[in-house]
């Protein structure tokens, strides 16, 4: 080869190193590094130069070629083929947790940007030195940063940001920077942005189910206090504003226990879904009945709550994503306050 060929593998990533291989070419070919029809490594001069086994680079060998990435020529080697890696957008979407609702906007934003564009995502799971490391690693190597910025405290609260993270996300061209669910990041410059306001939204939301609400007696927020990947405590102080406003005596728990004492005309917000699916056990095991003994609502919708007929105050995930790819396609730099939304099934 003419010029060196480097392929990036990092150690201490639980990503397996065959896709770091995968990701890596992919990466290269779409942003120009390496050219269509250039010939790289054979399966022995990559496993030596990078200390892999044979057996790691056949495997990401392998996947590139079902990709129509690469091409094996007989008697000569691997070549680059993938013509329409070649992207007009490469974009690096960077998540906080793996979760149904963060791949419901992640899939939408691809699917809205079309066959024309590179999406490449990381996970950095709230954690702090690992969103560091990953952001100014790809620093200069991609079109757009699409960021929703969840931390969390060394105690396990939740927290939109630290020093180090503004400092990091500063680095960000503001032209490029596109800043997704939480916008409390408190950095200078004319960006991009599509956000939850946590406290307003189900203070705003819980007003569209006023109605149902007062045929109950009290108002209880299970608010998880520590969990791996913690919710924004605005969450909390939009509840009690609802429940100051209107007059409704209200508790906050940290979970739905075990053998709880369920008063009737008791109505229940309530986030986690393992603490819904305890609760709804509950009030089955004790014959109550759901909408009218004991109210139940959920915090972001699925399928599985539509069929259950649970209410829930929810984003919508889908038009978060879409928003943020028409920024990206328009070169916008909007700032856009999603869509929540009070959905009124048969539980309150």
């Amino acid at each position: 080869m003419d010029k060196p060929f480097e392929i990036k593998i990092n150690e201490d990533s639980r990503v397996p190193k065959y896709k770091q291989i995968v990701d890596s070419i992919v990466n290269d070919i779409s942003r120009g590094k390496l050219l269509v029809g250039e010939k790289i490594p054979s399966i022995n001069e990559l496993s030596e130069s990078c200390y892999l086994s044979r057996d790691t680079v056949e495997k990401a060998y392998r996947q590139l070629k079902e990709q129509k990435a690469i091409v094996s020529v007989k008697g000569k080697g691997f070549y680059t083929a993938k013509t329409d890696l070649i992207s007009k957008v490469n974009v690096f979407f960077m998540i906080n947790k793996l979760s149904n609702y963060k791949m419901m906007i992640y899939n939408s934003f691809v699917k809205s940007l079309g066959s024309d564009a590179l999406v490449t995502l990381s996970v950095y799971h709230c954690e702090e030195s690992i969103f560091i490391k990953t952001l100014e690693k790809n620093l200069g190597a991609f079109d757009y940063y699409v960021i929703m910025p969840h931390f969390k405290s060394q105690d396990s609260k939740h927290i939109s940001t630290t020093t180090p993270v503004k400092l990091a996300i500063d680095k960000v061209p503001k032209d490029k920077l596109v800043i997704l669910d939480n916008s409390k990041i408190d950095i200078a410059g004319n960006f991009a942005a599509v956000y939850q306001d946590f406290k307003e939204d189900i203070y705003e939301a819980l007003q569209e189910g006023l109605e149902r609400l007062k045929n109950y007696d009290k108002l209880v927020l299970i608010y998880p206090d520590k969990l791996v990947y913690p919710y924004p405590k605005r969450i909390v102080h939009g509840f009690q504003k609802f429940c100051a406003e209107f007059n409704f005596e209200f508790e906050v728990l940290d979970q739905i226990y075990d053998h709880m004492d369920l008063d009737s005309k008791d109505a229940f917000i309530i986030i986690e879904e393992n603490d819904l699916v305890n609760l709804v056990r509950q009030v089955r095991k004790k014959n109550l009945v759901l909408g009218t003994d004991i109210g139940i609502i959920s915090y972001n919708d699925t399928p599985l709550k539509d069929l259950l007929g649970i209410n829930v105050v929810s984003t919508d995930f889908q038009a978060m994503g879409d928003q943020a790819a028409y920024l990206v396609l328009n070169n916008k730099k909007n700032q856009v306050k999603n869509v929540f939304n009070y959905i009124e099934r048969n539980s309150i």
